[in-house]
C-alpha cells in the first residue's frame, strides 16, 4: 500500500503564514446569498481592505474564525458545498497551475498532497492506494466542533472542483465516509459527489478507482509544471517548520478530546521509548508538558470564542476536571482570565 501524507505541517497555529487563496469562494457564496462578505473577517484582526491583498497572511486560527463567521452568517445550510463549487483554478494560485500541468492525475495528486501546506489546510490530508482504490483521508488539525461539517464540505467540494479542472470531467467516486451525523440536506452530498455517502464514521475517506491515476492530464505541460513546481518549493521553504513528532502529539490530543495522553501513553502509541520521546522533543527545545500546554491553550481559545459555551465545559474539553484549575492555567498561559479573554474578543469583534 502506497501512502502520501502531508508530512510535518509544523504550524504554529497562531502564526500568520498563509495567504487567502481559496477563501474568496466563501465570500462569493455569502454575497450571492445577500450577505456582506466583509463579515467573514470579523474577529480576525484583519481590515476589510485586506480581503484581496496578495500580501495578506492569515493563521490557522484566523481561518477557523472565518469558517465560524461563515457558519453564523450563511443562509443556506449547504453553503460549504456551494462555495467549494465556486472555486476557479486561479483561486488556488501557483499551486493550482502546478497540479493542472502535471503529466498524469496520479502525479497531480502526489504533488498536491506534498505541497498542500501552501493552502493553509485545517485538515491533515493524506492519500494512499488500497487494493484497486485510491483513498483520500482527512483529519482535523484542530478542534472544529460544530464547524466540522462546513469545513469538510468546503474542502471536499473544493477538491472536487480542482479535480475537474485537472481532468476536465468529474472525478468518478466510489464512496464517501464522513465523521459527523447526516445533516437534513444529506441528499445534496450524493447529488454532488455521485456516490454513496455514509455519515457518523470514525474517519473521513473519499474513495475512487485507482486506475484513474494513470490517466494523462489534458493540460499537461512539462515546462509549466517545472516552473510552477519550483515556485511552490520556494514558497514552501518559507513556511515555518515544526517536527513531525510534535504534529503527531497534536493529532493524538485532538483524537482524545479531554483525555490527553501521558508521555508514556503517547510514546507507546508512537512506537518509541519514553526516553526517546523526551530526547527528540529536547532537540526541538520542547518538553512534552510544554507541547500539551500549547495545544490546550489553542483549544481553549477556540472554545472560549463560542460565547454560549460554559467555562466548565471548556475546562473539561481541554482536560481539566475542575474549572478553577483551568482558570489558573489559562491565566498562566495567556495573562488573562477566561472571562477577560472573552471580553477582549467581543470588543475586537465590535470594533470591526
Amino acid at each position: 500500500m502506497t501512502t502520501i501524507t502531508t508530512g510535518s505541517y509544523g504550524h504554529a497555529l497562531e502564526v500568520r503564514q498563509f495567504n487567502m487563496l481559496g477563501l474568496t469562494a466563501l465570500m462569493k457564496e455569502l454575497q450571492t446569498q445577500g450577505g456582506d462578505p466583509n463579515v467573514l473577517l470579523a474577529g480576525t484582526g484583519l481590515p476589510c481592505s485586506k480581503i484581496n491583498d496578495p500580501d495578506t497572511r492569515i493563521s490557522h486560527q484566523q481561518k477557523v474564525q472565518i469558517f465560524r463567521n461563515m457558519h453564523q452568517s450563511m443562509r443556506e445550510p449547504d453553503s460549504g458545498l456551494r462555495a467549494g463549487q465556486r472555486q476557479r483554478i486561479s483561486d488556488f494560485g501557483i499551486y493550482g497551475y502546478a497540479v493542472l500541468s502535471s503529466s498524469t492525475f496520479g502525479d497531480a495528486i502526489d504533488f498536491g498532497i506534498r505541497h498542500v501546506r501552501l493552502l493553509g489546510p485545517v485538515f491533515e490530508k493524506s492519500f494512499h492506494i488500497e487494493g484497486d482504490e485510491g483513498v483520500f483521508t482527512g483529519q482535523p488539525l484542530m478542534a472544529l466542533g460544530d464547524l466540522l461539517p462546513l469545513a469538510s464540505e468546503f474542502w471536499l467540494s473544493s477538491i472536487q472542483a480542482l479535480a475537474y479542472f485537472i481532468l476536465e470531467y468529474q472525478l468518478p467516486a466510489n464512496s464517501l465516509r464522513l465523521p459527523y451525523p447526516a445533516p437534513d440536506y444529506w441528499r445534496r452530498y450524493e447529488e454532488m459527489f455521485h456516490c454513496p455517502v455514509t455519515f457518523g464514521c470514525d474517519t473521513m475517506e473519499w474513495r475512487f478507482d485507482a486506475e484513474i491515476l494513470d490517466v494523462p492530464c489534458p493540460n499537461a505541460n512539462p515546462i509549466t509544471a517545472a516552473v510552477t513546481a519550483d515556485l511552490c518549493r520556494q514558497l514552501l521553504a518559507n513556511l515555518p517548520e515544526e517536527s513531525e513528532l510534535i504534529e503527531q502529539i497534536r493529532l493524538a490530543c485532538l483524537n482524545q478530546r479531554g483525555k490527553f495522553p501521558s508521555a508514556e501513553a503517547f510514546a507507546e502509541q508512537a512506537g518509541i521509548s519514553t526516553r526517546t520521546l523526551h530526547r527528540q522533543l529536547a532537540s526541538d527545545h520542547k518538553t512534552y508538558q510544554g507541547v500539551l500546554d500549547e495545544i490546550r491553550c489553542t483549544l481553549a481559545k477556540q472554545f472560549l470564542d463560542q460565547p454560549d459555551l460554559p467555562v466548565e465545559t471548556v475546562a473539561a474539553q481541554v482536560g481539566f476536571s475542575e474549572a478553577s484549575n483551568f482558570r489558573k492555567a489559562f491565566r498562566r498561559w495567556t495573562g488573562l482570565t477566561p472571562s477577560k479573554y472573552r471580553n477582549t474578543v467581543a470588543q475586537q469583534q465590535e470594533s470591526q
